[in-house]
């Protein structure tokens, strides 16, 4: 059986912001970011064809995105949190359940 997504994605996003906070290296953790998102979307691809895999992959990079501006608001762990369910969510229900 293949790996599910839904807990890379998720926990890519989290890795990669503990990976750039821990090192102080931001490009370190966007390469977990891009490492995984790359797999994740070629499996996303796979099992669920490219539309699903590109509106997953938007979902995991606009997640990385609002993650930013949502930390000011409810602060970093929450944000990071928040933005890896709603990726992990997303895939599961996109790709993973399908399979």
């Amino acid at each position: 059986m293949a790996l599910p997504t839904a807990p890379v994605a998720a926990g890519s996003l989290v890795g990669g912001y503990l990976v750039a906070r821990e090192t102080g290296v931001r490009p370190l953790g966007g390469a977990v970011l891009a490492v995984a998102g790359a797999w994740c979307t070629r499996e996303w691809a796979r099992s669920a064809g490219a539309p699903v895999a590109g509106a997953l992959l938007a979902t995991y990079l606009g997640g990385f995105g609002a993650s930013h501006p949502l930390a000011k608001r409810i602060g970093a762990w929450p944000s990071v949190l928040t933005v890896a369910a709603v990726s992990g969510a997303a895939s599961w229900a996109l790709a993973d359940r399908r399979g």
